[in-house]
């Protein structure tokens, strides 16, 4: 019979999910504390937290929660990052801890409800945030709407030339 304090981090565990949009796995060994703390620190900032719990737990809260399965990353030292909001946010933060620790290397992950491999989770990172896509929408969007502003506007001016022009022609004549 499995001993309370599993049913306990498998509630845990549940919570975590229930409260991510998806979900990041990192073999974090080497990180001192204090690494570990900026670290979580800088995951915190944008949305996410990290947490570290029994592969075996996760794996069954996974199935629980009808999510892909990652079994063939879930080993060894692993960590979960969750994020709550926007997973290449989270994945930006991750990249820089490993670019700059150098301990830090992603296993995979799910999001948009997907089962991400190693290369696939690294990806995320080079993607362009919420904000800035919404930015580049409203940029695409404003310059759709200043040439077409300039265009209605030119069919006017360009009559009011062609007028000038024949009247001009005339008067010399």
């Amino acid at each position: 019979m499995p001993a309370q304090s599993k049913y306990e981090m498998l509630e845990k565990v549940n919570k975590s999910l229930d409260a991510s949009q998806g979900l990041f796995v990192v073999d974090y060994r080497g990180l001192t504390v204090k690494e570990t703390q900026e670290f979580r620190r800088s995951l915190r900032e944008v949305g996410a937290n990290m947490k570290v719990y029994k592969n075996n737990i996760v794996k069954i809260a996974l199935k629980e929660k009808n999510l892909p399965a990652i079994d063939e990353i879930l080993e060894g030292t692993c960590a979960y990052i969750f994020f709550e909001n926007d997973s290449v946010d989270a994945a930006k933060v991750i990249k820089e801890a490993a670019q700059k620790l150098k301990k830090i290397e992603v296993l995979g992950g799910i999001a948009d409800g997907k089962a991400l491999n190693a290369e696939e989770a690294k990806a995320y990172a080079d993607l362009p945030n919420r904000s800035q896509l919404l930015a580049m929408i409203a940029g695409a969007i404003s310059g759709v709407a200043r040439g077409l502003a300039v265009s209605i506007n030119e069919i006017p001016s360009g009559l009011a030339r062609s007028i000038s022009a024949i009247h001009e022609q005339q008067n010399a004549a």
